[in-house]
């Protein structure tokens, strides 16, 4: 086992809780910590919980002393009620904790973001995502790494209808896309999170951006 360490948040979303279970069962860090706003149930002894409030992360400067840093938070309009409570969890928190990783010079910090995401989009979701994504790399971080899956598929916690019947549709749609329309496969959550357990363990210097069919075929290639 490396003795390295990690840092996870938005353990409890969908990619995050495959994370976790990811990280905890291969032998690359000796200890996962994770930044949680409640008690999850955990079967490793590798991961430890602490439970904090976002809106006060510089608080918890000290947890970012670690490899890694991995960023899965991310909510939606509807359910963040507004855009300022949009944009403080899918910005905000991650350009936060993308500054103390800088500050503890991590090895790696890896975040998810989505397909199309572009800080000139007029769509405000995207624009969000490409925002966060332009300031992340202006910190000039050792490693950075996106993730930009398409549509995201999984066992959620809340009910989406649109991505219900999305995922429904999906084995029949994807092997129509092919060529370019390849990366608007739906993807796997679980498949995500493998992607980016790979990468890490595989650091290089600079800034990346994985699109959906590159996370997909470099899972399957380690199957």
């Amino acid at each position: 086992m490396e003795n390295k360490t990690a840092l996870v948040l938005g353990a409890s979303g969908l990619v995050g809780a495959a994370l976790v279970e990811i990280l905890a069962t291969r032998d690359y860090y000796q200890q996962i910590h994770l930044l949680v706003r409640r008690p999850l149930q955990l079967a490793s002894g590798r991961c430890i919980q602490h439970v904090i409030d976002m809106d006060e992360l510089q608080r918890y400067n000290h947890l970012f002393e670690v490899n890694d840093v991995f960023c899965c938070l991310g909510t939606t309009i509807k359910k963040a009620k507004s855009r300022e409570a949009f944009r403080r969890v899918d910005y905000e928190y991650p350009v936060e904790a993308g500054q103390l990783a800088a500050q503890h010079h991590v090895d790696g910090y890896y975040i998810v973001t989505a397909m199309g995401a572009s800080s000139r989009s007029s769509i405000f979701y995207s624009r969000v995502k490409g925002e966060v994504e332009d300031k992340l790399a202006s910190l000039q971080l050792r490693s950075l790494h996106i993730f930009r899956p398409s549509l995201l598929t999984g066992n959620r916690e809340e009910y989406r209808f649109g991505e219900r019947v999305a995922e429904k549709i999906s084995p029949f749609l994807n092997p129509l896309l092919v060529g370019p329309l390849k990366n608007y496969r739906s993807i796997k959550a679980s498949t995500v999170a493998l992607s980016m357990a790979l990468t890490a363990e595989k650091p290089v210097k600079g800034t990346y951006v994985h699109l959906s069919h590159q996370m997909a075929d470099q899972v399957a290639r380690h199957s």
